[in-house]
């Protein structure tokens, strides 16, 4: 299984672990880590052992890596992705409409102490990434799990407007992101927003948005359209703050 390779050296609690996993692989991407703790009859100290064991720093970048290695799964499996989907959008990427999105949610981003990521599902671990990728290339930079009641809801005007919230939703309509969206914009947060489309209302509620554009793509009832596009505008957006910086600094 890509990074899982079960003949690394583990003990029988361990193997006990990897094979709850491997049969249960849909669920854990979900879970938290005590919620895996608990499912797998070990404590949270295990697990974090067992993670580092397949090359993870936390629980976090395990359960990404996992759910990118699903993806790629999915995709392969059904044979439903075209790789002209993701040609057209590397092409779009070097347009300047799409650069000056870029530009655009820079220039929110450059003064801002603490970055949000949002997403449900899919997005959520993609938000849960970009939060990693963020704190380690530019600022402080949180993964809000569960919107509704996070405590960011009542903010003094001097905090407000150090803070920025990322959204990530291929639809752009999910609930949830749209009412944490209005309270935050309530306070003066500034909001960005990754979605497949402009005209989407998580979109149109943005102070800046950055659109993908690609064929959505279901397995069943599931919305499987690729988060690569994502990936690859959370990673540009980061690394063009660390380059401006690092050249003020030169």
């Amino acid at each position: 299984m890509l990074f899982l390779d079960k003949n690394l050296e583990l003990n029988d609690t361990e193997l006990d672990i990897y094979n709850y996993i491997v049969a249960n692989l849909d669920k854990v991407v979900y879970m938290r880590i005590r919620d895996l703790a608990t499912e797998a009859h070990v404590s949270t100290t295990t697990i974090l052992r067992f993670c580092r064991k397949f090359g993870c720093n936390g629980f976090s970048e395990f359960r990404v890596k996992l759910q990118l290695y699903l993806e790629e799964q999915k995709l392969a499996q059904i044979d439903m992705a075209d790789e002209t989907t993701y040609i057209d959008f590397l092409k779009r990427t070097a347009q300047p409409e799409f650069k000056a999105q870029i530009q655009n949610a820079v220039r929110i981003l450059r003064d801002r102490e603490l970055v949000l990521f949002a997403g449900v599902g899919s997005s959520g671990v993609i938000a849960e990434y970009g939060a990693i990728y963020f704190s380690s290339l530019f600022t402080l930079a949180l993964h809000i799990e569960d919107p509704l009641n996070h405590p960011f809801y009542h903010l003094s005007s001097k905090l407000s407007d150090k803070i920025c919230m990322i959204a990530i939703s291929v639809e752009g309509e999910n609930e949830d992101i749209i009412r944490y969206i209005h309270q935050l914009k309530a306070q003066n947060c500034k909001v960005i927003s990754i979605t497949n489309s402009v005209k989407s209302t998580i979109a149109r509620l943005s102070d800046a948005n950055i659109a993908y554009y690609i064929n959505k793509e279901m397995y069943q009832e599931a919305n499987i359209t690729s988060q690569l596009p994502a990936l690859y505008t959370i990673e540009n957006i980061a690394r063009e703050i660390r380059t401006q910086i690092d050249n003020e600094k030169s």
